[in-house]
């Protein structure tokens, strides 16, 4: 049997989109845009939205970042795809990190095509410190960024034995 193709991955990524898009609908629904909730000293719940990228960038401009957001989202989604095709199934953590960028990259691409924006609602700070706000697309993408750190971290690892 191939082990060739990591696309059963996309299960993955199809899971990240169902839960990115269930929590921000819950949020919409349940809380007040600028609404805050504590839930810990350091966290709460927010309902905001950001027209830019990550840490705001570009949220102020004049709405041609949208057009360019979801094309820039499509085309490494498109991507990512192909990479997941070629990945081993036996690189658990390369396929898995691709498939949560991927499901990040479609959830926060739904929001841009839908609403024109990204609805954001986790908010850490320490003190009066905020970190941006950020959902659960974001949170998918760092990890699976942080996956394919650690994958080619212990193959360069492996390859120097």
């Amino acid at each position: 049997m191939s082990t060739r193709g990591s696309l059963p991955y996309v299960w993955l990524s199809l899971a990240i989109v169902l839960l990115d898009q269930l929590s921000k609908a819950w949020i919409v629904a349940r809380i007040g845009l600028f609404q805050a909730v504590n839930v810990l000293p350091v966290l709460q719940i927010t309902h905001v939205y950001n027209r830019g990228a990550a840490f705001s960038f570009l949220n102020d401009a004049s709405g041609w970042q949208r057009w360019a957001f979801a094309a820039l989202a499509l085309i490494v989604s498109v991507l990512l795809l192909g990479w997941l095709r070629q990945i081993d199934r036996r690189e658990v953590a390369l396929a898995s990190g691709v498939a949560l960028v991927l499901g990040g990259a479609i959830g926060n691409l739904i929001d841009r095509l839908r609403l024109g924006r990204v609805v954001d609602f986790v908010a850490a700070h320490w003190g009066s410190h905020y970190f941006p706000t950020f959902n659960l697309a974001d949170s998918a993408i760092t990890i699976g960024v942080i996956l394919w750190l650690a994958d080619a971290w212990l193959e360069a690892r492996h390859k120097a034995r």
